[in-house]
């Protein structure tokens, strides 16, 4: 059987926030472990071969959760931009090869009921109507993703997460330690991925900096269990020119946790009645400043 990448970030992307979920490695740091009776050789010589090892698991490991199928998964955010904080939560199931996702979003005290079926996100907050009084609203992520380009939507789908793998080398790498996640033994790693060597890169570090930071836990199947993302989003000056004029241009922090389990579950995802549904696919590309 062909098992496809995960999408998980386009999903994240769309329930949480409708804007950048960035999936990517990074911190830096070198394993501080030494023999204290081995020769500096020896031991400069087992921390390399840790590296090699811990590289290798989590270039792996994406692809080894895709192969789980579905899960249970859930994701917190927090971003933070001009003074204000903002926090998000969602929690649900989903299709780990082809991205289909059924979960609830909390966010900004308000709870939207979503899916998302072949690309295509679904959101239905109770007790409001969109467009025409349906009851809910699509949004085409295929359709964001290729106006877009290299922007916002490539940054958060993981599908671009084996390029990152092949940016990541065994200095990248750094082994925390390992920790218990929901009763399940994990190994806790922590690395960097050069922008610059991922597609779109000279223009993805124009809003990332030179470095993605990650930190990701692996059950013993080599799966993740947990992902947390902290980073700082530049968004371009003309994006973002302060009121004044200045143009100065506007930083997002974010976190961004996801965790898995219960791999195997059911996923039934499909899509509302049509009559209850209204396009706000333009609407959304007009919103990031993007129109077709």
């Amino acid at each position: 059987m062909r098992v496809k990448r995960t999408k998980t970030g386009a999903i994240v992307l769309s329930a949480l926030m409708g804007s950048v979920v960035l999936s990517g490695c990074g911190g830096d740091g070198e394993s501080g472990a030494k023999g204290g009776d081995a020769s500096p050789s020896t031991s400069a010589s087992r921390t390399t071969g840790a590296r090699e090892q811990g590289t290798v698991e989590v270039r792996a490991a994406y692809d080894k959760t895709a192969e789980a199928e579905s899960a249970r998964m859930t994701v917190d955010m927090k971003l933070s931009a001009k003074g204000r904080t903002i926090t998000s939560d969602a929690k649900g199931v989903i299709d780990l090869a082809e991205g289909d996702s059924v979960m609830t979003v909390t966010a900004q005290d308000k709870s939207i009921e979503q899916r998302v079926v072949e690309q295509v996100l679904y959101q239905k907050v109770p007790g409001q109507k969109a467009h025409g009084g349906k009851s809910w609203i699509k949004i085409d992520l295929k359709k964001v993703a290729a106006r877009q380009g290299v922007s916002n939507q490539q940054i958060g789908d993981p599908a671009q997460t084996a390029a990152y793998a092949k940016a990541i080398t065994d200095k990248n790498v750094e082994k925390v330690g390992t920790e218990k996640i929901d009763g399940v033994d994990t190994t806790h790693y922590r690395v960097s991925v050069d922008v610059s060597r991922i597609p779109g890169g000279d223009q993805l570090a124009k809003q990332l900096g030179p470095t993605l930071p990650m930190q990701v836990w692996l059950d013993d199947e080599g799966r993740l269990r947990r992902q947390q993302i902290d980073m700082t989003v530049k968004a371009p000056a003309s994006a973002s020119a302060a009121p004044d004029g200045s143009g100065s241009p506007e930083q997002l922090k974010m976190t961004t946790v996801m965790q898995y389990s219960d791999f195997g579950t059911e996923v039934d995802a499909e899509a509302p009645p049509a009559g209850q549904v209204a396009d706000m696919t333009d609407q959304a590309l007009q919103g990031t400043g993007t129109q077709g």
